[in-house]
């Protein structure tokens, strides 16, 4: 959406959703209850990958579908949009010419080949990889020497669309999947948002297990929000007198880019030491956590991109063990309201 609005893909874009996924077709009815960009069509879900034509906009460069689809076929220009995690992987792949593997997970020497093609197919084409991720100044310019576009986006076309009713409660907080993932132990995790000591509106990672849920709607004061669609639809009406809170997740980098102009608060909540489990490695625990500290790299012109600094909320981070700074959070401590910082 987002990048048909920009400009990029052309006067006409047909959107193919992948077939079989409930929160795609959650976020497809939502998104035609509103005003779609000019030019720009749904077709009806699909199982098969759609052939690349003269502009080819995909969100999942690691997909062994797109990367098969890269290099039996010709696209002219390709567009990658992505505000995951994944994507700042992805650029550093890309400008180390290593092959296009997912971080976690061990690749057979027959993916790694196909990784590696794709890889070589992406960097020589028309490349661009269009994001609200901060990247790094000099991953950024890493990228750039590929021959890569990098195009930051500050959710335009979404900021422009009538608004949801927000929460009532002060205090939103994100879900998730660190808990299912094995990352994070969860009764750490369950004793912090009872600490929280106020009433919340939680909004569950779409990958929370059910059983956690349960116990997660038994805490006094917090109203589950399952909605089914991207936070960044449902929560960007809030005000200046909310705040969101969130363990490391490109969720609070997005949403701190939709809601810098209300001057919402989106609050990083720093992960302490011991919960973490076994499974999360040094390298996994600072690559999570690299968005509780991030600056926004230089926009392209016109972007209407916030400069570093400009971001009310930009890296609200807590430390634990440390005091909090007014509109911070840590797991145990609650600022009292009216001490939200923008």
């Amino acid at each position: 959406m987002e990048a048909h609005h920009a400009g990029l893909l052309g006067a006409e874009t047909r959107v193919v959703p992948r077939a079989g996924l409930p929160a795609l077709r959650l976020t497809r009815r939502a998104l035609n209850g509103l005003r779609l960009p000019e030019g720009l069509a749904f077709e009806e879900p699909s199982g098969r990958m759609p052939r690349p034509g003269r502009t080819w906009a995909v969100g999942d460069a690691f997909s062994g579908r797109v990367q098969f689809a890269l290099v039996t076929s010709i696209p002219g220009r390709t567009i990658l949009v992505d505000d995951g995690l994944a994507t700042i992987h992805l650029l550093e792949l890309l400008s180390s010419r290593r092959p296009l593997l997912r971080a976690r997970g061990k690749a057979s020497f027959g993916r790694s080949v196909l990784g590696a093609t794709a890889g070589f197919r992406l960097r020589s084409r028309k490349l661009t990889v269009f994001t609200a991720l901060p990247v790094p100044d000099d991953l950024a310019q890493a990228v750039r020497k590929t021959g890569t576009r990098l195009v930051m986006h500050d959710f335009a076309w979404l900021r422009s669309q009538p608004s949801e009713r927000p929460p009532q409660e002060r205090t939103i907080v994100l879900g998730t999947s660190l808990v299912r993932n094995g990352l994070i132990h969860r009764d750490r995790y369950l004793a912090w948002l009872e600490s929280i000591g106020e009433p919340i509106a939680y909004y569950p990672h779409r990958r929370e297990d059910p059983r956690d849920l349960e116990r997660v709607s038994k805490i006094p004061g917090l109203t589950i929000n399952d909605v089914g669609i991207p936070v960044e639809m449902t929560l960007r009406d809030l005000g200046p007198d909310q705040r969101v809170l969130s363990m490391p997740s490109t969720a609070v980098t997005s949403l701190r880019v939709l809601l810098a102009a209300r001057g919402v608060p989106v609050e990083t909540v720093e992960v302490p030491d011991d919960w973490w489990t076994a499974s999360a490695g040094p390298s996994l625990r600072t690559h999570l956590q690299q968005f509780a500290h991030h600056g926004s790299p230089e926009a392209e012109p016109g972007s209407g991109r916030p400069q570093p600094g400009e971001t009310p909320g930009s890296g609200n981070v807590v430390h634990p063990g440390t005091a909090p700074d007014p509109g911070s959070v840590r797991p145990g401590t609650t600022p009292d309201p009216g001490k939200v910082a923008s």
